[in-house]
């Protein structure tokens, strides 16, 4: 069995959407009990987020961006850039647990703690850009712990997966000049879908072409049409990249029964989604995957997918 890390901390619960907002702390409350409820709590190594150091997230985001999150925040406004990005005053601060924790995540599987982990952490950050906060995103923490993992223990290769069924803009776009990252994405065509981005012809630019690869889904799709995806554009790309440690973008929203898309992924699908991201983590970066929680929304169902996808990520 493999030592998988579940990052789980209450402080996530405090960044309050208000009412009626799909990206709420009951997501977190749901994806836990479902963990205990199939017996898989004891067999992880549960752990507390920790605070970001400025530093990482300035490696990413302008200061000027990260001042202007802090100010709103604060000062009590409850929306950021766009009406959906509500928040409260412990927002700001929760971002950084969220970043933090990740990162800790990453040095425990580098420094062999861990072998892989999950990360059940808000807000999700896959939608924000450099000095965009979108899509109930502030700071992009996959991007972030990318960033680290490169400077802190010189991991050349990173490879980012992202099977949310929207489109990770602010990570495309963060990296779209940058051959050592390479970004994945399969999702819900860009014509149906927020935020309108991730078309086949979206490849990078200057010396990161080619190091972006976006395979969009039309409505309606489901198991069969992702695994065609994945097996034609994912896995020869990442067979050449040879990423030494994946990153994965894992959003349940493309669930047939979430009603924030119009995807028809079963619960099977999900599994066969990320037992085949862990095949390609033993094959090329000694089975260094790290999975980052971003959407999925119906509540009946992530205690389901997250004891699934855990249970993947413990060797099955």
């Amino acid at each position: 069995m493999k030592r998988t890390g579940y990052l789980h901390d209450n402080r996530y619960l405090l960044h309050d959407t208000g009412p009626y907002h799909p990206e709420t702390s009951d997501r977190l409350t749901a994806m836990y009990n479902g963990i205990k409820a199939a017996g898989l709590l004891d067999h992880l190594i549960l752990l507390p987020a920790v605070r970001a150091d400025l530093k990482w997230i300035d490696s990413v985001h302008s200061t000027s961006y990260i001042r202007r999150f802090e100010e709103v925040c604060l000062s009590g406004n409850r929306t950021f850039d766009y009406p959906d990005n509500q928040m409260c005053v412990d927002t700001y601060e929760t971002a950084f647990l969220a970043v933090g924790g990740v990162i800790d995540v990453a040095r425990r599987i580098m420094e062999g703690e861990l072998d892989n982990a999950f990360c059940a952490v808000r807000p999700p950050g896959h939608h924000a850009e450099r000095a965009q906060a979108m899509g109930f995103c502030y700071f992009n923490n996959v991007a972030i712990a990318a960033r680290y993992l490169q400077q802190t223990h010189g991991v050349h290769r990173v490879g980012i997966i992202d099977f949310d069924v929207h489109h990770g803009n602010g990570t495309q776009a963060i990296f779209e000049e940058d051959p050592t990252v390479f970004y994945y994405s399969i999702h819900q065509h860009p014509s149906f879908a927020f935020p309108g981005t991730g078309r086949e012809f979206e490849e990078g630019t200057e010396l990161g072409y080619g190091f972006t690869k976006n395979s969009p889904v039309l409505p309606g799709q489901g198991d069969d049409d992702y695994r065609k995806l994945i097996e034609s554009d994912l896995l020869p790309a990442f067979e050449r990249f040879k990423p030494e440690f994946i990153i994965v973008s894992s959003g349940f929203d493309g669930h047939e029964d979430d009603d924030m898309s119009d995807i028809n992924l079963s619960s099977a699908g999900f599994s066969w989604i990320m037992e085949t991201i862990m095949k390609l983590g033993d094959q090329s970066a000694g089975g260094r995957v790290m999975s980052v929680l971003e959407g999925g929304y119906c509540l009946e169902r992530l205690g389901e997918l997250a004891a699934d996808h855990v249970r993947i990520l413990l060797g099955g």
